[in-house]
C-alpha cells in the first residue's frame, strides 16, 4: 500500500466544488488553512465548528439559490455561529439584527416575530445565507477578516452572477454593497439598504420592504415565492 498521504475531502457540496475547487488550490486557501491550523494549536477557540464553515452552500445548492442574503462575520459568541448568516441555533438568544430582521418581516408582510433566531427553513427553501468571512475568533470579533475568505467567498459571488436562473441579492450596508458591487444589474435584482444593525436600521433598513420584493421578483421570474414564516 502507498504510504502517501491522501489530502481530507472538501466539505463542500458538489454543485459548488465543481465551480470552485481551483479555488483551494491557490495560495491564498493554502495560507488560510494553515493560519485556521495554527490557531486551533494555539488553543483559540474558532466558529462555527469546522464541519459547519460551509453550512450555507450545503444546505442550498447552487441550482436551488433564489435569494442571496450577505453578512459579514460569523458571531462570535459561544453557541451563535453555525454556518448561516444571521442565524443562531435554537435556544440561543435572537441577536439584534435579527430581531430588527423580524420587526420588517412583521411590518412588509405581517408575519409575526419567531421565537427563535434558527434560519435553516430559509436556507431549505433556496436563501443563501452567507457570510463574507467564514471563520472568527471566539470573543473577538472580525477577528479572521483579511485571512483570505474575503477572495474565496468573492469567488461564490461569481459564480452565483454567472451560473443558473436569476436570483435577488440583498446587500444591507455598505459592506454588502461595495462587495456586490460586480453582480450584473441586468440579469438579477439586487436590493439595497442600510444593514438592520440597531445602530443603522432607522436609517432606512426598516420600511425597505426587501421580503415582499424578493418574493414578486421570484413570481415574476416563474419561481416559487419564499415561505418566510419561521
Amino acid at each position: 500500500m502507498s504510504d502517501v498521504k491522501r489530502k481530507p475531502a472538501i466539505d463542500l457540496h458538489d454543485s459548488w466544488l465543481r465551480h470552485l475547487k481551483p479555488e483551494f488550490e491557490q495560495t491564498y486557501m493554502v495560507s488560510l488553512r494553515q493560519f485556521l491550523r495554527d490557531q486551533k494549536q494555539k488553543g483559540k477557540q474558532i466558529y462555527p465548528a469546522g464541519n459547519h464553515i460551509f453550512t450555507a452552500m450545503n444546505t442550498t445548492t447552487l441550482e436551488q439559490v433564489k435569494v442571496v442574503i450577505l453578512g459579514q462575520d460569523p458571531y462570535h459568541g459561544p453557541g451563535q455561529a453555525h454556518g448561516l448568516s444571521f442565524s443562531v441555533l435554537p435556544g440561543v438568544p435572537i441577536p439584534p439584527s435579527l430581531r430588527n430582521m423580524y420587526k420588517e418581516l412583521q411590518t412588509d408582510l405581517d408575519i409575526a416575530p419567531a421565537s427563535h433566531g434558527y434560519l435553516l427553513p430559509w436556507a431549505e427553501q433556496g436563501v443563501l445565507l452567507l457570510n463574507s468571512v467564514l471563520t472568527v475568533e471566539a470573543h473577538k470579533a472580525g477577528s479572521h477578516q483579511g485571512k483570505g475568505w474575503e477572495r474565496f467567498t468573492d469567488a461564490v459571488i461569481k459564480v452565483l452572477n454567472e451560473q443558473g436562473e436569476p436570483k435577488v441579492f440583498m446587500l444591507w450596508g455598505s459592506y454588502a454593497q461595495k462587495k456586490g458591487a460586480v453582480i450584473d444589474r441586468n440579469r438579477h435584482e439586487v436590493l439595497q439598504a442600510p444593514h438592520p444593525s440597531p445602530l443603522s436600521a432607522h436609517r432606512g433598513f426598516f420600511g425597505c420592504r426587501h421580503f415582499s420584493q424578493a418574493n414578486a421578483c421570484l413570481q415574476h421570474w416563474g419561481r416559487a415565492p419564499i415561505e418566510w414564516q419561521l
